[in-house]
């Protein structure tokens, strides 16, 4: 969604400045028009030649520039702008906003722009706390304008508390979802994702080599689409997206058990999570020792959660996946009507497990439909528009 957009990059005096270098790098990669502005205080921290460097374009810093034909900067540059993003936005810089103040080119800009305004807070944890911000923020919100964090960690004065810059990977994604448009706006969506832990004993477990990836993207796509998502993951290395509810559930059964709790209400119900078939009938509390030539364990099955929510009252619009290694639209037809779902999404197991990319095939009454071989994140847009069709 960010490709061709025109971004007005602000950047005001403080030592997370440093972020807006990778932050343009991602922002130009990802094909966006980045124009910076920077403040006089923020070129004490990074140079405008970085930034230029960088951008590939003159940087802005002062009011009264020339190389705009017509004398007003503030105004030329917000009207090309698909939005203004300040990052880092100082204190300083945030009470200008909310009092009008317009004593400089970034802050003039802003005053007098008719397109979003999104800010990035970054200041020591003591500023940020001060009540002072604090209702700052609160009429910031009040008046429309996107605030982007901050975030908890550790700070260049030593001290550890909020007032951190999101990074800049991440104001990329929130970038992105504020250009999303907002097709599942008012929808609540539950996902499954991941592979389940069926655990032997407390160093063994059954498992399976899913990685969460293709679960993970759709959630994001999700919620960038507006949707209010709960992620139910179970064994994953990735990070939840940001504006997801997370819930960890490791095993088959409290996966299970996270499901049908947060079932109710749900518009939707995507069911993408590896989830073993069976699970051991004794837990060992202590490492079974290896002191024979073989092992036999004794398994029973887990619950089929997604046949279980599609059967429930007023079920969810469901959506199963089938991963198999042969006869894959046979198979995954049979699993489509076996479980009474609207819709399935069917894909060789040799595709998907672990990569980045998939190639799907999406199943309902009408028949198959086909989506060619691509990343993971085109992938999840795509199956969330024909389920957008399908309701």
């Amino acid at each position: 969604m960010l490709k061709s957009k025109s971004l007005v990059l602000g950047i005001t005096g403080g030592i997370a400045a440093y972020k807006a270098a990778e932050l343009v790098r991602l922002l130009v990669k990802a094909g966006v028009n980045v124009q910076v502005v920077m403040t006089r205080a923020a070129c004490q921290f990074i140079t405008p030649v970085t930034m230029q460097a960088l951008s590939g374009k003159p940087v802005f810093i002062d009011m009264w520039d020339s190389s705009i034909s017509n004398g007003m900067p503030h105004i030329e540059l917000s009207r090309a702008a698909d939005a203004i993003l300040v990052a880092p936005a100082s204190a300083d810089f945030l009470a200008k906003l909310v009092q009008g103040h317009a004593d400089d080119l970034l802050s003039t800009l802003c005053l007098a722009r008719d397109c979003p305004l999104l800010v990035a807070p970054a200041m020591n944890k003591q500023m940020w706390e001060n009540p002072a911000t604090q209702r700052n923020i609160k009429q910031l919100t009040a008046d429309g304008v996107n605030i982007l964090g901050p975030e908890s960690g550790e700070q260049a004065c030593g001290e550890v508390g909020l007032g951190r810059m999101l990074e800049a990977e991440l104001l990329l994604a929130l970038l992105n979802t504020h250009f999303t448009p907002k097709l599942l706006a008012s929808k609540r969506v539950l996902i499954t994702a991941g592979a389940t832990l069926e655990m032997i004993d407390p160093v063994r477990a059954i498992t399976n080599l899913s990685s969460g990836k293709m679960g993970y993207a759709i959630a994001q796509a999700a919620a960038d689409m507006g949707a209010e998502v709960t992620l139910v993951s179970g064994a994953t290395a990735l990070e939840a997206p940001p504006n997801v509810k997370n819930i960890s559930a490791t095993s088959g059964q409290s996966m299970y058990q996270a499901v049908m709790s947060n079932i109710l209400q749900q518009d939707i119900f995507i069911s993408v999570a590896a989830v073993a078939d069976y699970h051991p009938v004794t837990q060992h509390s202590e490492k079974i020792k290896k002191n024979k030539s073989s092992l036999t364990l004794e398994l029973t099955s887990n619950k089929d959660i997604l046949a279980e929510v599609a059967s429930l009252p007023n079920a969810p619009f469901c959506v199963g996946f089938a991963a198999e290694t042969e006869n894959l639209l046979e198979y995954a037809e049979a699993k489509r009507q076996q479980k009474n779902l609207p819709l399935i999404v069917a894909n060789l197991a040799s595709d998907a497990l672990g990569s980045d990319a998939n190639s799907v095939t999406l199943l309902d009454k009408n028949g198959a439909h086909p989506i060619k071989r691509g990343p993971k994140n085109e992938i999840a847009k795509l199956l969330l528009a024909h389920i957008i069709s399908l309701l």
